[in-house]
């Protein structure tokens, strides 16, 4: 329930300066979520894997403001990748203040946050996940510090993605590693809507060390953000059986996980990829985040598997780069296909070879 997560501020003891970093992972949903209710709540249930080198990494540094001074806003700096950036200011500024109940302390402390990815920035690769999950953690941080009672860390982490799902929903799935189920299933333990949780069922050793390359189409900023897609499933006219299909879906994958069926595994994979631009390309208005690069891969793809009786499979965020899954068994062999075929239709021949991860990581 969101009132065990209301800090006790009757419980306090006295920080008036300290830093803490963290190392925060995006993530790539298997099974995908798109459309959400307030506040900030799944309409179905997603599954995703944790990447290990696409990162962000926060230092937050908290400074006691000495005199108390009634104000409705929060104070922080925000430098990105060692410049400061006003442009991200307005998002967190938004995320302190759904998050300014459970966190009652946010203004007795002015904040520096710096940041850096490994990846580029908005470009469709879950910045916003790797990012809010980020700043979350390092409040968490500050929190643990703050409390006169010990807290555990089964919910420190749970806090924690609690408050990133208030940042951006699937920043809920990059806490921990290295399966995260986000949304309550029926057939996922312990599974919730308000924070994601570890997928602890049986995994086939198939999915151990999953490999994750991804294809940067376009570097640039999407055209349409997630937040509007997410709305415009509203009244879509499809919503409802797509929110079905995903719940079936997850139910699926539970299946072919454990079992190690890697057929069924691509088979779902990708259809959930393109189930997801399709409910981009079906609202009102429509649109389309692909590129043309995105659909040459795709069809790259589909002819080496033919030929070669891979399991290399694709999936796609919201966004015109294609990440492209398989089994560390087939990570030469894979590795030549991208460098011969595929590096051509990313920008500047750019891609990234990631692996799952096991989740956040403090770094001081």
């Amino acid at each position: 329930m969101e009132k065990d997560f209301i800090f006790n501020s009757a419980e306090v003891t006295s920080v008036t300066n300290e830093d803490v970093t963290w190392k925060t992972p995006s993530n790539i949903a298997l099974v995908k979520y798109w459309g959400k209710r307030n506040p900030q709540l799944p309409k179905n249930a997603s599954i995703s894997f944790t990447l290990n080198n696409c990162h962000t990494i926060t230092k937050m540094t908290f400074e006691k403001n000495e005199e108390i001074v009634a104000t409705n806003d929060f104070d922080f700096d925000v430098f990105f990748e060692g410049e400061k950036n006003e442009a991200f200011k307005p998002k967190i500024s938004t995320f302190f203040k759904r998050i300014e109940s459970y966190c009652p302390y946010l203004k007795d402390y002015k904040f520096k946050i710096e940041s850096e990815n490994s990846f580029p920035h908005s470009s469709g690769i879950a910045s916003s996940a790797s990012g809010m999950s980020a700043i979350a953690l390092c409040i968490m941080s500050l929190e643990r510090s703050l409390s006169v009672l010990e807290m555990t860390d089964d919910y420190f982490f749970k806090k924690a993605s609690f408050l990133a799902r208030l940042g951006s929903g699937s920043a809920c799935r990059s806490v921990k590693g290295e399966l995260v189920v986000w949304g309550e299933h029926k057939d996922i333990n312990g599974s919730s809507d308000l924070f994601g949780v570890e997928f602890k069922d049986e995994v086939h050793s198939n999915f151990k060390n999953y490999q994750d390359t991804i294809l940067l189409v376009d570097k640039g900023e999407k055209q349409v953000s997630s937040t509007v897609g997410h709305n415009l499933m509203h009244g879509h006219p499809f919503a409802e059986q797509r929110f079905s299909q995903a719940n079936e879906n997850i139910a699926r994958i539970k299946g072919i996980l454990k079992s190690g069926d890697l057929d069924a595994f691509v088979n779902l994979v990708e259809s959930e990829a393109l189930t997801l631009h399709a409910m981009m390309m079906t609202s009102n208005p429509y649109f389309i985040l692909m590129k043309p690069n995105t659909l040459k891969i795709i069809n790259k793809i589909w002819e080496y598997r033919k030929e070669s009786n891979s399991h290399l499979c694709f999936t796609l965020d919201a966004g015109a780069n294609v990440h492209l899954l398989f089994p560390v068994s087939e990570k030469e062999t894979v590795a030549k296909f991208v460098e011969k075929e595929m590096a051509q239709y990313c920008q500047n021949n750019h891609y990234i070879c990631d692996v799952v991860g096991k989740g956040a990581q403090q770094l001081n």
